[in-house]
């Protein structure tokens, strides 16, 4: 087998591949978690459309377990839904959404305090136009459909969307490039249409490039959104229509009979399933292997971001990447490069980079990412500083071998689908995967039908801070919570407030809302609004004050009771 000597070349006798029906598995042992992933890159570039499952074992690496919450109860034994949703990032909620346009009982089951807690709140916001996808990837299908999509989406939802464009900015004065990359190629693969622009347009358009900019192309598919943002909407409106959502809820394991789900165990109980949806993100492969449907590996990606304070926002209106940083590093080239990125909310974020590793978990940031992201991006933007940063987050994404997504019924088990390696774009593709993940279970379910009564739309809490004065007073006079500011980096009120913690999704935590209301967003990061949200949480919630948390399980702020902040 021509793959085996090249890992012969590679890793001498210490790794096999063998090829076992639709799947090329590894085997063996190395010393380093990068030379398993090096040996599962290798074996899918040689150009078959088999998927790998690599099972080699890395000397002395302990696998980190998974965090489940310490919930233990039966709070849903016995439910016995249509469709069990496993994850609840953005495509878990937009998949429970778009399957509430059906007559169907939805159960969606996230294993942490919230939604959108791992690689859909932490990534950057970007909705891609697709210009480094290849052809033929069902990626980069899946993003140019979900793309078009997101205008009526966000209209829908109430969402803010900035389809502000993104520049790739060269600094050499080749002509070449833009004519051979541009028209042909990008124009007939990328969402929207690619346009070449001189020096002098492109400085009027984002007088904050540098200088050693020689021209650009502006790809005006490209957008922003907040991601975790659309991902609580999505979740919000699958709820009106139906859809139940069981947050603190991990899938223990899944009993198989006759290539057949037959039920799930949770923290929560025992749920009997007809179908099941597997779009749990880093840990699907996980759910593939408990669903005896395992053909697919994931490897983790570790990606960091910086968030700069909204004073740096006068150096840049939409989205702008100088070539040389999409040609980073060998270890950091499996990145879209958002680059410098003009956010929805008025801040500015800069990176991510790609670093592999073995923690699914592992949302630690270095130094040495933040210098490296910003290396890169001073070749667009000289004009960025360490001093703007405000917040920095890391993500995992969940890459597949093959550098593909995977949204297809299961191979071996009759009753589960699978949406898996949705890395990036996969925020962009989120609305597409839906779709076809609805279209799948209709050719699997062929009796089930459309509701008459499915509400699109999802009513939003009031912003203050981006209304006129005499639409401000009219809330304000309604409701004097709303003249009450709470935070005031992001001038966010109690009304806006109380209004999340009474939204139809569960948030009783001062980082559930931060990421609804934006309080503790700004350059104070909460030390000014906390105490103040905790509070309220306490006194909306009817629970101590030294029982708030901040986010997940056992992060309560205070240490004991306190009569007044």
């Amino acid at each position: 087998m021509n793959m085996n000597r090249k890992l012969k070349n590679e890793f001498g006798n210490n790794v096999k591949a063998k090829l076992i029906d639709d799947k090329v598995i590894l085997s063996g042992e190395v010393s380093s978690w990068d030379e398993k992933v090096s040996a599962g890159l290798l074996v899918a570039k040689q150009g078959s459309r088999v998927h790998v499952v690599n099972d080699i074992v890395v000397k002395n690496l302990v696998e980190a377990k998974t965090i489940v919450s310490s919930i233990n109860d039966k709070k849903l034994e016995g439910k016995k839904p249509d469709v069990l949703i496993i994850g609840g990032g953005v495509v878990g909620c937009a998949i429970a959404r778009e399957l509430s346009k059906y007559d169907l009982d939805i159960l969606l089951v996230e294993k942490e305090y919230d939604v959108a807690l791992h690689a859909s709140s932490r990534n950057d916001g970007m909705v891609h136009p697709g210009i480094d996808i290849k052809p033929g990837l069902l990626k980069k299908k899946l993003n140019n459909i979900g793309n078009e999509m997101y205008d009526d989406m966000c209209n829908d939802l109430n969402v803010k969307f900035n389809r502000c464009g993104q520049y790739l900015c060269f600094t050499k004065n080749n002509l070449l490039i833009p004519v051979i990359l541009t028209l042909p190629y990008f124009n007939l693969t990328a969402a929207g249409r690619a346009h070449f622009v001189g020096r002098k347009k492109l400085f009027n358009k984002e007088p904050g490039i540098s200088k050693d900019i020689k021209y650009g192309l502006y790809f005006d598919g490209a957008g922003t959104v907040c991601p975790y943002g659309l991902t609580i909407a999505l979740a919000e409106n699958a709820i009106e229509n139906g859809v139940a959502i069981s947050l603190d809820t991990a899938v223990i394991s899944i009993k198989v009979e006759d290539k057949k789900i037959t039920s799930v165990q949770t923290n929560r109980g025992e749920i009997y399933p007809k179908m099941t949806i597997n779009a749990a993100g880093v840990f699907c492969e996980e759910i593939a292997k408990m669903a005896g449907d395992r053909f697919f590996s994931i490897h983790p990606r570790k990606g960091t971001n910086a968030i700069l304070d909204k004073e740096a926002k006068k150096n840049i209106n939409t989205i702008y990447t100088s070539v040389n940083s999409f040609n980073g590093d060998k270890k950091s080239n499996h990145t879209k490069g958002g680059g410098i990125v003009s956010t929805v909310d008025g801040n500015v974020l800069v990176g991510p980079n790609a670093i592999e590793t073995s923690e699914k978990e592992n949302f630690d940031t270095e130094k040495s990412s933040i210098d490296n992201i910003f290396k890169k991006q001073k070749k667009a933007g000289t004009w960025l500083s360490g001093s703007d940063i405000i917040t920095y987050f890391t993500g995992v994404r969940a890459a597949t071998y093959e550098e593909d997504f995977i949204v297809e019924k299961g191979r071996n088990t009759k009753n589960i689908i699978h949406s898996a390696g949705i890395q990036s774009p996969g925020l962009t593709a989120s609305p597409a995967i839906a779709v076809e993940i609805a279209t799948i279970l209709k050719n699997e379910m062929p009796d089930i039908i459309e509701k008459t009564n499915f509400n699109k739309y999802r009513n939003s809490f009031p912003r203050i801070s981006e209304m006129d004065e005499d639409n401000r007073r009219e809330y304000i006079e309604e409701n004097p919570d709303y003249g009450e500011i709470v935070c005031r980096c992001e001038e966010i009120s109690k009304g806006e407030i109380v209004d999340a913690m009474r939204s139809p999704l569960r948030c009783d935590t001062v980082d559930g809302i931060k990421r609804r209301a934006r309080p503790g967003m700004g350059r104070c990061q909460g030390g000014f609004c906390g105490p103040q949200v905790a509070k309220m949480i306490s006194e909306e919630k009817g629970i101590p004050l030294n029982k708030v948390r901040k986010g997940y399980e056992d992060s309560y702020i205070l240490l004991g009771e306190k009569n007044e902040i």
